[in-house]
């Protein structure tokens, strides 16, 4: 077997053609699974063995499983034992076998139920055994006995429509599954077995080019089924198992394969422009074919449902089409009006196939000229008015070559990476999702989901500007320069020329220029304080760019990656908001005077705590030694529940460890645990090492320094996969009781954490960024830490400080996705700020050192 794959991976390498490879691969799998079939003595029975699947198309990648179907007679017992010594031969010479044993009837009862067993059984070979056996299931499975066309081909649509939606709907994931998204060769092998279904097409090679596909259409359609099987091999190949994600890691060795080098553009994003260039041009022709195919199969007894548009469009069975083949070229402005009135008109599904490819025949006269013609100008900006399907439409037009072309700045994005280690998908395909996502806020069925920002969505008095926003705001990348600036001169640009109004374009080109502004305030500003609020509300100005802020950056951080989102990141967003709304309602010039906000915090704690038996003067004293900051950024709540404890917590040299699922809306999903413990320089890197061996992530954290030497610290965690820890007593005992335990050990440095760095940070090797200034207002140093999440981060950034003889007066902790935006208020030990350049250097290469070395 080895020799076998040995000599195939050559033949690969010598450049033999991959098709050639799959059906060696396949032959040679028949002559051993007959060889060992062969072998056995099957004593007057006749089971035939089946080839399978994609085995039973006769393409077999390296690592791809054997599926083969054992098909017995209906008095099958005398050769049950053959068949289990059969089956352990496999086994034991290594091969990655699927199988299943059936007879006639069982194989046709389970594909009357399943599809997915019907088409394994549409593709099968016999490769030993009676024929006669599977001619039977042939027959009896036919569509004249179960799945007719027209059934088969709807399971087969909605399988298609189900996986795609795993992928987002785009051919362009940053880590693409070659086999199952979009474009890829399960759209492929959907085409096949409609085509087998309803016309007896035994292969794609098969299929006329009269009536579904052009000459030119089966040559891009061969070509790209070539490329992806190249591809599938490859990545057997380089994992050395079935491996059908072009995973980062894979990227730049099959880039190397391909023969790129880096130049202007890095070999690997040549490469993978090369793959999304195939997977649109597959993505497409599985557009037309499909339509195609719903022509003749679903409408194959029904008369065409013809409405006429004007002179120029009609529909045709809900796909509107051109009226003359001329039409675009003629008049170009057609190309622009078909999506508004597709956007226009609930009932139309799509653009009609002859109509596709007369717009991908002509997409060449968007040129600078049509740019300029105001009809046109003016038609694509109701195209962004479009009352239904609006999204749909654009991703239409990006696909078909018109978005690109019309809007030339989008042209130069489309397919472009994002290497980084938090977009799923390129620039363009980031952007048009981005604007799905805006589209989603108005619609009822995801008030649940985002229920802030839905409301904010419908209130904005012209959508079109947020969409226009959305288009623009990350158009300025992979030009050099900071993209935010770039992509508001481009904005400006196209709202001038479109003739909008001075006050719509400059709010447009603020929010292009601003777009990362609230998600990073939000995540590295502490906004439980009233100043950092008033400096937001003071950039923002007025209600109406806060509102369309606010739904851009909820749209922009859910379009960049699913797993991005969740009630933390909301929460913080929503308190931000409300606190700016609040402040700009209070108005500009009426700032919140911080010792009245302390003071109603303190007094609304102490009307908790006097129902509970407390009298002013014993809280008085409990908070003596406490700070202003405790006040100003706890909730009254959570002040009463840590007093109330602390006060019952009469041995100081035993830490006092509280827990509880937060009932903080701005923390919402949060599991709150409280520490109050005699301060020592390792216990904030303690804490947060037994976190994460408890398999914990923080997610905030604020540290209290009280002068009587205590320190009340809050950790506000969730499980390490994001997820909210179980209200369970039995977890939260076991968290306290680890913790209470941990902390009066008198050992002092903390446990390093063994964990493994995710793969997605070996290939992204994202270097951490670290900086230090003064902050004399607080008279602290403000140690800043930006880098990917790394395990042990917090435990090894706090060892650091100690190790410098730094102390952490406070700090703001964010953990969001795979990234961390840390601030840590330091000072020397005489709780002055740390002003030597050369120690805060020192701290800073060394934390650099430390971090980086773990993602190595």
């Amino acid at each position: 077997m080895r020799t076998a794959t040995d000599y195939l991976h050559a033949q690969f390498h010598s450049g033999t053609r991959v098709a050639t490879l799959l059906h060696l691969r396949a032959r040679f799998m028949d002559a051993m699974l007959g060889a060992l079939w062969d072998s056995q003595e099957w004593a007057g029975a006749s089971p035939a063995l089946v080839a399978v699947g994609g085995y039973g198309r006769g393409e077999l990648h390296p690592h791809s499983d054997v599926d083969i179907l054992l098909l017995l007679e209906q008095d099958s017992e005398c050769c049950h034992a053959p068949l289990e010594q059969f089956l352990t031969l496999l086994w034991d010479v290594g091969l990655n076998i699927g199988h299943s044993v059936r007879t006639v009837s069982e194989c046709c009862q389970k594909a009357r139920k399943d599809i997915t067993v019907l088409t394994n059984l549409m593709e099968s070979r016999v490769i030993r055994g009676p024929e006669a056996l599977m001619a039977q299931v042939r027959e009896q499975t036919g569509p004249g006995r179960m799945w007719p066309s027209p059934d088969f081909f709807r399971a087969k649509l909605q399988e298609q429509q189900q996986r795609h939606a795993k992928f987002a709907d785009t051919e362009y994931n940053l880590e693409p599954n070659v086999k199952s998204s979009p474009g890829g060769l399960r759209d492929l092998q959907i085409i096949a077995w409609i085509a087998e279904r309803h016309f007896g097409a035994d292969s794609l090679e098969s299929m006329d080019t009269g009536e579904f596909l052009t000459v030119d259409e089966r040559e891009v359609l061969l070509r790209g089924r070539d490329f992806m099987w190249q591809v599938r091999y490859a990545l057997h190949m380089i994992a050395g198992r079935e491996e059908d994600r072009l995973l980062f890691d894979h990227q730049r060795e099959l880039a190397s394969m391909w023969g790129f080098k880096d130049g202007k553009k890095l070999a690997v994003e040549q490469f993978m422009q090369t793959y999304y260039r195939w997977a649109l041009a597959l993505g497409e022709l599985n557009e037309l074919l499909i339509q195609n195919f719903d022509q003749v199969i679903l409408r194959a007894h029904t008369l065409d449902e013809v409405r006429v548009l004007n002179e120029r469009f009609q529909i045709r069975n809900g796909y509107i089409e051109a009226l003359r083949d001329d039409l675009f070229s003629r008049d170009p402005g057609a190309l622009l009006e078909v999506f508004v009135l597709a956007g226009r008109h609930s009932g139309i599904i799509g653009v009609g196939t002859p109509t596709i490819r007369l717009i991908r025949e002509n997409r060449h006269l968007v040129d600078s000229e049509f740019r300029a013609d105001p009809r046109n100008r003016e038609n694509f900006l109701q195209i962004l008015r479009s009352p239904y399907r609006m999204t749909r439409l654009l991703r239409s037009m990006s696909r078909y070559g018109i978005l690109g072309n019309y809007l030339p700045e989008f042209g130069r994005i489309v397919g472009q990476m994002q290497h980084d280690l938090f977009h799923t998908y390129t620039v363009d395909a980031h952007t048009l999702e981005v604007i799905h996502y805006m589209r989603r806020f108005q619609k009822p069925e995801f008030d649940e989901r985002f229920p802030v920002s839905s409301r904010v969505a419908r209130r904005l008095p012209k959508i079109e500007l947020l969409y226009i926003a959305g288009l623009f705001h990350d158009i300025g990348k992979g030009r050099g320069g900071d993209h935010s600036e770039l992509g508001a001169v481009d904005a400006e640009r196209f709202c001038l020329d479109h003739g909008l109004s001075q006050r719509d374009s400059n709010l447009v080109v603020w929010l292009v220029r601003n777009h990362l502004t609230m998600s990073a305030v939000s995540q590295r500003k502490d906004i439980s304080d009233p100043e950092v609020i008033q400096q937001f509300a003071h950039h923002v100005g007025d209600q109406n760019r806060l509102d369309y802020l606010f739904t851009l950056t909820v749209a922009d951080i859910n379009g960049t990656n699913p797993t991005l989102w969740n009630a933390w990141r909301g929460s913080l967003l929503r308190q931000l908001y409300t606190g700016t709304r609040r402040a700009l309602r209070r108005g500009l010039e009426n700032p919140v005077d911080k010792q009245v906000w302390i003071d109603e915090t303190r007094n609304a704690a102490i009307d908790l705590l006097e129902y509970r038996g407390f009298t002013v003067d014993e809280l008085e004293e409990l908070w003596r030694e406490q700070g202003e900051d405790y006040f100003l950024r706890e909730r009254s709540e959570d002040i009463a529940w840590h007093t109330e404890a602390i006060a019952g917590h009469y041995d100081r040299d035993k830490p006092l460890v509280l827990i509880r699922n937060s009932s903080d809306s701005s923390v919402a999903n949060t599991t709150q645990i409280f520490i109050h413990a005699r301060s020592h320089a390792q216990l904030f890197s303690r804490v947060c090492a037994e976190l994460e061996q408890l398999d914990l992530s923080v997610h905030d954290a604020r540290i209290y320094n009280a002068r009587d030497g205590m320190s009340l610290d809050t950790f506000f965690v969730l499980n390490s996969d994001g997820s909210s820890i179980a209200v369970e007593s039995s977890r939260f005992r076991h968290i306290r009781d680890h913790l209470s335990r941990a902390l009066a050990d008198n050992m002092n440095r903390a446990d390093p954490v063994q964990r493994l760095t995710p793969r997605q940070m070996k290939s992204f090797p994202v270097p951490t960024e670290t900086s230090i200034t003064v902050d004399t207002i607080k008279h602290v140093s403000v140690l800043e830490v930006s880098s990917p999440d790394r395990p042990g981060l917090l435990a090894r950034i706090g060892q650091i400080l100690v190790d410098f003889g730094i102390e952490l007066q406070a700090a703001k902790i964010q953990t969001l996705g795979e990234r961390v935006e840390d601030v840590f208020f330091i000072t020397d030990s005489q709780q002055d700020p740390i002003t030597d350049p050369e120690l805060t250097e020192a701290i800073q290469r060394e934390i650099r050192r430390q971090l980086d070395l773990v993602a190595e």
